[in-house]
């Protein structure tokens, strides 16, 4: 009976021990870049989340929506920090369908700092349909959604390549080491002068997929600036408070006298 219990739990031992190779040949270490909103005294850095909305009005809102954002958000301290004249201007880029008026009709107007983004599609399956069954998902909240946040973004932006030896890939199906599975419908969407930066920063497939990382991180997280604040500040107080209570507690057990 004891060789019987030896043998299954070497057996599952084993099993764990391929699945763990397994998976580490299928989930290659994310690509290493360095975050300037990570650590406790973390701030996003201005230029590229602004430079990263660009990316992704230019690059991605044609498919992906990000439907908890107002135009008023751009000129929100802790964001992209866009004085409010761009951010007016950035909006009036832009047009929404509101209504309806006093004949009952629908009407399209110039879009305002307090409207949400603009959608790329009017509905889920008009999305699907112009991308081959696959739904472009929101990308509001896609850093915190997905495992490995930002550096997984970022890998994924810069992880497509050819497949290896023996992968057969589908129509309109792309090899990338770092999604699920390794297969993705979307093409490779930045590559090397794709667009051209506005503050004449040279735009690598690198720095592209960078600076909109940062920015959907900002979307994602929107407050993070404030919250890192708010931590060294309790720190700071239950440090002092700590001090406190020991000098306290000194002088209070300073009267006791010890038994002889």
């Amino acid at each position: 009976m004891r060789k019987l219990k030896n043998i299954f739990f070497v057996l599952i031992f084993s099993v764990i021990v391929l699945n763990s190779s397994n998976s580490a040949e299928k989930s290659p270490p994310f690509l290493e870049t360095k975050w300037t909103f990570k650590g406790l005294f973390g701030k996003f850095d201005r230029a590229s989340l602004q430079r990263g909305y660009q990316v992704y009005t230019e690059v991605c809102a044609s498919c992906h929506s990000m439907k908890y954002l107002t135009y008023r958000n751009l000129a929100e301290k802790g964001g992209p920090e866009f004085s409010e004249a761009e951010a007016k201007a950035i909006a009036a880029s832009f047009e929404v369908t509101d209504g309806p008026d006093s004949t009952g009709e629908m009407f399209v107007r110039t879009a305002k700092l307090s409207d949400k983004f603009v959608m790329p599609y009017a509905n889920e399956q008009e999305a699907k349909a112009a991308n081959g069954g696959a739904y472009p998902p929101d990308m509001s909240v896609l850093v915190k959604a997905r495992k490995g946040g930002a550096d997984y973004i970022y890998s994924l932006l810069l992880g497509y390549s050819e497949p290896p030896e023996g992968v057969e890939l589908d129509d309109g199906v792309y090899y990338n080491k770092y999604m699920y599975g390794n297969k993705i419908k979307m093409p490779a969407p930045l590559s090397d002068d794709l667009i051209e930066y506005t503050d004449g920063t040279k735009a690598t497939a690198e720095q592209m997929s960078k600076d909109v990382t940062n920015f959907l991180m900002w979307s994602a997280e929107p407050h993070l600036e404030q919250r890192h604040k708010t931590g060294f500040r309790v720190i700071a107080y239950l440090i002092i408070l700590t001090v406190l209570v020991y000098f306290t507690m000194k002088k209070i057990w300073s009267r006791v006298e010890p038994k002889v």
